[in-house]
Formats: C-alpha cells, sequence, structure tokens
C-alpha cells in the first residue's frame, strides 16, 4: 500500500472511530461539505451535502444510543476506500454486516456508496 492510500485508510478509521463514540462533529469533520451519499449497485443519491448527513445521523445517534460498528476488513486502491464492517448494539436489536465505500480527495470524503 503506498503512503498516500495508507492516508486514505486513517481518514476511513478517524470516521469510524468518530462514529462509534457518536461524536456527530468529529464524524463530519472528514466529509467535505458538498458529500454524496448513494446506493450500490446503481449510484441511486440518497441524499447531498454536510448538513443533511448532521441530520440523518444526529437522529441515528440519539436513537441507537449503543450501536458499533467493528471493521472487518478494509481495502485501499487509490482514492477509493472499501470497509466490512458488523454493526451491533441497534435499538431495534438486529446486527448487520455492511459495505460501505468512500471516495477521498484533498483528505475529505467526496462521495459514499452502501452496498444494498
Amino acid at each position: 500500500m503506498t503512503q498516500l492510500e495508507e492516508k486514505k485508510g486513517r481518514i476511513a478509521q478517524q470516521q469510524l472511530d468518530a462514529y462509534n463514540r457518536q461524536n456527530i462533529d468529529e464524524f463530519l469533520g472528514v466529509y467535505s461539505d458538498d458529500v454524496t451519499v448513494m446506493t450500490f449497485p446503481g449510484d441511486e443519491v440518497m441524499y447531498r451535502g454536510k448538513e443533511k448527513m448532521r441530520e440523518r445521523y444526529s437522529e441515528l445517534f440519539k436513537n441507537n444510543p449503543n450501536q458499533h460498528a467493528e471493521l472487518i476488513s478494509r481495502m485501499v486502491k487509490g482514492n477509493i476506500v472499501i470497509d466490512y464492517e458488523y454493526v451491533a448494539g441497534r435499538a431495534n436489536g438486529q446486527s448487520i454486516y455492511a459495505i460501505a465505500m468512500y471516495e477521498i480527495k484533498e483528505d475529505k470524503i467526496q462521495k459514499v456508496w452502501f452496498v444494498k
């Protein structure tokens, strides 16, 4: 892995750590102001912008105070980081496996894809 790819991995880890602490400001700190969040496959836009992300994740944290994402594996290739996670502690009692892909440019996450 190149030094640049290692840096991209650290940015993804920083947001995961903040997510697990439910620190909304630190979590959003690694995202671009105009971040785009999409589904994969298909690139359906779920929402755009850091403020929309703040609304969604503030609500998520409030409703799931014990939620925690455990990183199972991470791949980094160029600007893309792919995380495979196990998410537990959700209010509905259901644990899930999740795949998130991040496109990182200029030290900010520009795009996120959540695999359906």
